[in-house]
């Protein structure tokens, strides 16, 4: 059953839990309560969040939100909310976990001299920019602290509330320190409004992009995920209007469905699509080795196969016919600096 702006249809229990809840049968549907979001506090003590995989473009990472309301159907993040006692259905999108100390922790753990500068991506699970990043304004928060460390960021986001914080990225843009990555999952608004119910509209989303170069920031389009037979004929429809936008680079990710994100996306597909749910469940088997995921690092993004390939292709003419990729951004740690503490001694010379 379709849920009036939110991804999944339902909230199967944590893979961790005993006890799963379900609706009283006796109300019709369309009497059900709809499920509003609850924010809780996360009273973690760090900011920055350390990364292994080979993969993912990035070492360390700093994440305001756990849990996005954005509520896209696909988001690789949803099992994450099972480690919290949480389903990764509906609690996914509506409990969402805000960390309100996180400029202050990111500041402190910057100052300490065991900190090298790096580059730190926000952020590395859910959207920094999720509609509740409007009110609470820990994103720019974080933004504020790396400008005032010179701290090279790189961020991302599919919310066109990335445009609010160009001054601040501008900021370190100009000591090559900044870069802008904006998801564009299609440029099809109706399709957006079901796959991405909280997101910002693709008209919006490009006109982010924009407002971002006009301040001199460098960005890049996203296209993620593909999904075979339901956006991947777009790939090159937003690249170009990406480009025109002010973009000038892109990459793309294929749809991988890690643990309970593959049946809440089955539901989703039978939902909205059900005569291109076998088509579509079909090609991602066959580019994931007969699976819904490929977990293997270098292989899990990109597939492999006749489909993975087509898509690779697609997407390099595409790109090379707007103009992407033709200088590789990148950000440096060379105008680093550490504020001096109040109160501290000066040493004279």
């Amino acid at each position: 059953m379709t849920i009036q702006g939110r991804g999944a249809t339902g909230n199967p229990p944590g893979r961790f839990e005993k006890l799963r809840y379900e609706p009283d049968e006796e109300l019709p549907p369309d009497e059900r309560p709809s499920p509003r979001t609850v924010f809780l506090v996360d009273a973690t003590r760090s900011a920055l969040v350390r990364n292994d995989s080979p993969d993912v473009g990035f070492d360390v990472s700093v994440n305001p939100y756990r849990g996005c309301e954005h509520g896209c159907i696909y988001c690789y993040a949803r099992p994450t909310h099972e480690y919290l006692g949480f389903s990764a259905g509906l609690d996914f999108e509506t409990k969402i976990l805000v960390k309100p100390d996180l400029p202050a922790l990111l500041r402190e753990e910057l100052m300490s001299t065991r900190f090298v500068p790096e580059t730190i991506a926000i952020s590395g699970v859910t959207d920094p920019y999720q509609p509740v990043e409007r009110t609470l304004r820990l994103t720019r928060g974080c933004l504020e602290v790396l400008a005032e460390f010179r701290n090279p960021v790189s961020v991302i986001s599919k919310n066109e509330l990335i445009a609010r914080d160009a001054d601040v990225l501008g900021q370190l843009a100009r000591v090559d320190a900044a870069q802008a990555i904006v998801s564009i999952t299609t440029l099809d608004p109706a399709l957006a409004r079901i796959l991405e119910p909280r997101t910002s509209t693709p008209e919006r989303r490009l006109a982010a992009i924009e407002a971002l170069a006009a301040a001199g920031v460098p960005v890049s389009v996203n296209v993620a995920p593909v999904i075979p037979a339901l956006n991947d004929h777009e790939i090159p429809a937003i690249l170009a209007a990406a480009a025109k936008a002010g973009a000038t680079a892109a990459a793309y990710l294929v749809l991988r469905l890690p643990g309970a994100v593959a049946p809440l996306f089955e539901a989703w597909l039978s939902e909205h699509f059900p005569d291109r749910k076998a088509k579509i469940l079909n090609r991602l088997r066959n580019m994931h080795g007969g699976k819904l995921n490929d977990p293997r690092f270098g292989k899990r993004m990109r597939g492999e196969g006749p489909f993975a390939d087509e898509i690779r292709q697609l997407f390099t003419l595409a790109a090379r016919r707007a103009g992407l990729n033709r200088r590789q951004w990148k950000l440096s740690t060379a105008a680093f600096r550490r504020p001096v503490r109040p109160g501290a001694q000066l040493t004279l010379w």
